[in-house]
């Protein structure tokens, strides 16, 4: 990788945070900017969940956020993006209106409530708290699998986790893919081991192993979590390259290409893929419409190979039932 770490934080001036519950087996992911980012999102799900995402539109007032917040918990989940401004606005983070300051903190949420934890949580659920703790988390290095938003997450046949991958483009642009990978379909061909996103590996960053010579039978057979459990794959694109909201929206719409690259099912009715583009503003950008294209290929592999790394990474929870992790069933393989 170029002396990169394979992370988001490869992208200047982010920092990454993870926590989780373990008896209650969900958790908080953040991106914290260390200084406002422009973003849009894209949302390409037909059930999400969200907050502060209207603010993102290229028409809005807002021109900068401060943070992102992917977390589990579906709706309940909602509540950590206010432990994420808590812990901004301790710091003077924020919009200045008149005397006091208000951080900017998109989120968005997946649905790991039947994963076997314990979700009797009482009046307020814990996500504020988590969120608030990932904060104080954040570095340049995080580790992947299961962890803070993707500790409880699945895909239909394998756990599913934290993933995350950079590349430098052509141009000399940094970008980075983060992927709380609770999908709907599968991260792997026919049960595994091969990955859909083999294609686009570094190098053996989950496992190296290619596709298969032929796709085995069964391999187009449609399967699916199913109505009972609505699923979905929160996502982070970043770049060191300047661009306006108008321009991020855009990489966030062809940054979603990574989500069908790396996932036998994407963009369903019941699930909620949505992918949040930023730039956080850190180099001049030349190349217009040319650069936005190459940024948006270089995005949505990354975002393939995010998506991977996290199943990859991840390991199974310790409930009745439980689904295994890629680990347990194919080794540790690759790196």
């Amino acid at each position: 990788m170029n002396g990169l770490r394979n992370l988001l934080t490869d992208v200047p001036g982010i920092r990454v945070g993870n926590a989780h519950d373990e008896r209650l087996a969900s958790g908080v992911t953040v991106a914290l900017f260390d200084r406002p980012a422009v973003a849009s999102v894209f949302v390409a799900g037909g059930g999400p969940a969200g907050r502060d995402q209207e603010c993102l539109e290229p028409d809005r007032a807002v021109e900068r956020i401060d943070a992102v917040v992917l977390s589990g918990g579906s709706g309940l989940g909602l509540d950590a993006a206010t432990g994420a401004q808590a812990w901004l606005r301790e710091r003077g983070r924020g919009i200045p209106v008149a005397s006091v300051r208000v951080p900017i903190v998109p989120s968005a949420v997946l649905f790991d409530l039947l994963n076997g934890g314990d979700k009797n949580w009482g009046r307020f659920p814990p996500y504020r708290e988590l969120a608030y703790a990932a904060c104080e988390a954040a570095s340049e290095d995080f580790a992947l699998g299961t962890q803070g938003g993707g500790y409880g997450a699945t895909t239909v046949d394998l756990k599913g986790g934290v993933g995350s991958a950079s590349a430098t483009t052509p141009s000399g642009y940094t970008v980075g893919a983060l992927a709380c990978v609770n999908a709907i379909g599968s991260a792997v061909v026919a049960g595994g081991p091969h990955f859909w996103a083999a294609p686009f590996e570094q190098g053996r960053e989950f496992g190296g192993l290619g596709l298969p010579a032929r796709l085995p039978d069964g391999a187009r057979r449609f399967r699916w979590k199913g109505q009972r459990e609505p699923a979905t794959t929160l996502c982070l694109v970043a770049t060191d390259a300047t661009l306006g909201k108008a321009e991020a929206r855009r990489l966030a719409i062809m940054a979603q290409g990574g989500l069908a690259k790396a996932l036998s099912l994407s963009h369903a009715p019941m699930d909620g893929d949505t992918v949040f583009a930023v730039s956080t503003l850190a180099k001049p950008a030349e190349g217009g419409p040319e650069l936005l294209t190459e940024l948006g290929a270089t995005a949505s592999d990354c975002l393939a190979r995010a998506i991977a790394r996290g199943v990859h990474a991840a390991t199974a929870l310790p409930f009745p039932s439980a689904l295994p992790a890629w680990s347990d069933l194919f080794g540790a393989g690759g790196g």
